[in-house]
Formats: structure tokens, C-alpha cells, sequence
């Protein structure tokens, strides 16, 4: 199927496959309608427009429908674009199907079951691991399949419980460098930090915002759950109080959607772990298709930046 979107560069020819994420229909300056579709495939998205499209191409061309095209990689304010050269609709003779053209995590869905249980089976709190345990058995499958969000970061089939994972791993370094910080309570606040947005997010294809995530929020969502979840278990205590300070702060700062600033260490560690992996996933993703020496297209949530990709490369270790 030819080069992923993620490695295409400016000035390259293409003819293949794409599945449409979204389309959305707008009205020209010379009054003609056209489509914005971003166009999807395994390894990113890219947006196109649809000029002085008809009725039945908006009808044709919308959400989940799989095309072949034939255009050119542009760029637009900062920004890598498809030029449309011609565009249709697949039939059963193509071949491919919405499967082929999702990005996944790099790790499959029974790994980070495991890792992630073993993490739990860590806690020495019972109160804390009971509650924890209990969340991720009820929303284990939309858990191992939801996007971490709809775009910025993770947003891919499994993108949650793969974000969950890394901030683990990095909470697991933090906790032996700092012996002060409690482990119970900081991975049970990696792990149930965004488990709402399973229920704030519609799923992992055409990814939106449900009802309930647009009026109350994953944050608001889970505290209620995990309200629950401790009265079902005849769970009372500080515990309780603690996982739901975790919960309601991890965003650090009321600007950034945060209901409560981190007032205890957990807190505070959750919410720069957190920031650290977005991050990190934002710029990897963005500097995959860079050559050494050139700089990314701007990322949006990190303050409309370019990141650069250095061009030396480290000399060989002599052994």
C-alpha cells in the first residue's frame, strides 16, 4: 500500500488506500461547497480538501468510507496537506478493509493486561488494590481498546491502556528514587486516572466526545465511579479520599481542567508523569517523519512548536 502517511514528505506522489477519519463540509469563498476529510491509514492522518464537491460526494465521501487516491503531498501553514488529483470510493473488487488502516499500540492487548494486573497485585493496600482491581475488571474491554484521547496523544486503538502502561514504568523509576512516595496510591492513580474516558469517549474508531463526556468529563466520571465502586466494596477511609484527590488533580492546574491543584506527593507525581508521556508520545509522533536536521510540523498542544531532530549521530563505542 505504498509509504504511511506518517513518512510522507512534501512534494511525494501517492496512489493508494486511505480510510476517512471525518469529513466535514464547508463553503468557499466563491460560494462553491467542498470537504475537509483527514485521511487515515495505519500509521497517521493527514487533511485533505475536496473541492466544489456535488450532493452525491458528500454523500460518497464521509466518515469510515475507505477511498483510493490519487494526489500529492503539500504544505500548508506549517502543516503537511494531501492535494487531491482524483478520489472514489471502494468496492469488494479492492480488497481492504477498516482493519488495515487503524494505528494500533505497539503492544497487544493481553501484555498490557498482564503487566498492568501485576502492578495491581503489587499493591500491599488492600483497600487500594480491591477498588483498583474492581475499576479495571468492569471496563476491562473498553479499557484494552480506547484511545487515551481524539487527537494530541495517544489517540489510537489500545492508546489508554498503552499510556497507562508507560506511565508506570516511569512511576515505577520515580518510586526508587524517591522511597517517600507511596507506590499503592501512585499506581493506582496511574491507572485510574483516565479510565473515565471510556465512557467520555464513543470507542476507538471515529473517535468523539459522548453526551455524558461532553457534560460531565472524564474526571467527573470517574470520581463518581470510584464512589461507587468503594460503597459496593464497603470500602471506607482515607484511601477513598486520597484516589479521589489523584483523580481530580491530575491535570495540575484549574487553566489545564483541573477541579483540585495536586496538594499531596502522589498527587503532584501522577500529574507531571502524565504530562511527561504525552509529551513524549506528542513529539515521537511528530518527529518520526523528520529527517535529521529538519524540524517537525508544529504541534498544536505544545504550544504550536516545531521540535528539531539533530543531525550528528554518536560515534561508535570502541570495545
Amino acid at each position: 500500500m505504498g509509504k504511511g502517511i506518517r513518512f510522507q514528505q512534501v512534494g511525494d506522489r501517492v496512489e493508494t488506500y486511505y480510510l476517512i477519519k471525518t469529513a466535514t463540509k464547508g463553503v468557499a469563498s466563491n460560494g462553491k461547497p467542498f470537504l475537509t476529510l483527514i485521511l487515515c491509514d495505519h500509521t497517521g492522518d493527514i487533511e485533505a480538501k475536496l473541492w466544489g464537491c456535488s450532493p452525491d460526494d458528500e454523500l460518497a465521501f464521509c466518515s469510515q468510507v475507505i477511498v483510493h487516491l490519487q494526489g500529492e503531498i503539500s504544505e500548508y501553514r506549517g502543516r503537511l496537506q494531501m492535494k487531491i488529483n482524483s478520489i472514489r470510493p471502494t468496492t469488494a473488487m479492492d480488497q481492504v478493509k477498516v482493519a488495515d488502516f487503524i494505528r494500533s499500540a505497539p503492544i497487544s492487548p493481553d501484555d498490557m493486561l498482564e503487566e498492568i494486573t501485576h502492578y495491581i497485585f503489587e499493591m500491599e493496600n488492600a483497600n487500594i488494590q480491591r477498588i483498583t482491581r474492581h475499576l479495571v475488571k468492569k471496563h476491562q474491554k473498553a479499557f484494552l481498546e480506547s484511545p487515551a484521547a481524539t487527537k494530541n496523544h495517544h489517540e489510537f486503538v489500545s492508546g489508554l491502556a498503552y499510556h497507562v502502561v508507560s506511565m508506570l514504568k516511569i512511576a515505577r523509576s520515580l518510586s526508587e528514587l524517591y522511597p517517600s512516595l507511596d507506590t499503592d496510591l501512585l499506581y493506582a492513580g496511574v491507572i485510574l486516572h483516565d479510565l473515565g474516558k471510556v465512557r467520555e469517549l464513543s470507542g476507538p474508531i471515529d473517535t468523539s466526545y459522548t453526551l455524558e463526556g461532553k457534560l460531565l468529563g472524564h474526571i467527573s466520571i470517574m470520581v463518581n465511579e470510584l464512589t461507587a465502586a468503594a460503597s459496593e466494596l464497603k470500602i471506607e477511609g482515607e484511601e477513598v479520599l486520597m484516589l479521589q484527590h489523584l483523580i481530580l488533580s491530575h491535570h495540575g492546574k484549574g487553566e489545564w481542567g483541573s477541579p483540585k491543584v495536586p496538594v499531596i506527593r502522589e498527587a503532584e507525581m501522577l500529574h507531571m508523569i502524565d504530562n511527561i508521556d504525552a509529551k513524549m508520545n506528542m513529539m515521537d509522533r511528530a518527529l518520526e517523519r523528520v529527517q535529521p536536521g529538519e524540524f517537525s510540523e508544529r504541534i498544536m498542544a505544545m504550544d504550536q512548536r516545531s521540535f528539531y531532530k539533530p543531525s550528528f549521530h554518536e560515534p561508535p563505542l570502541d570495545v
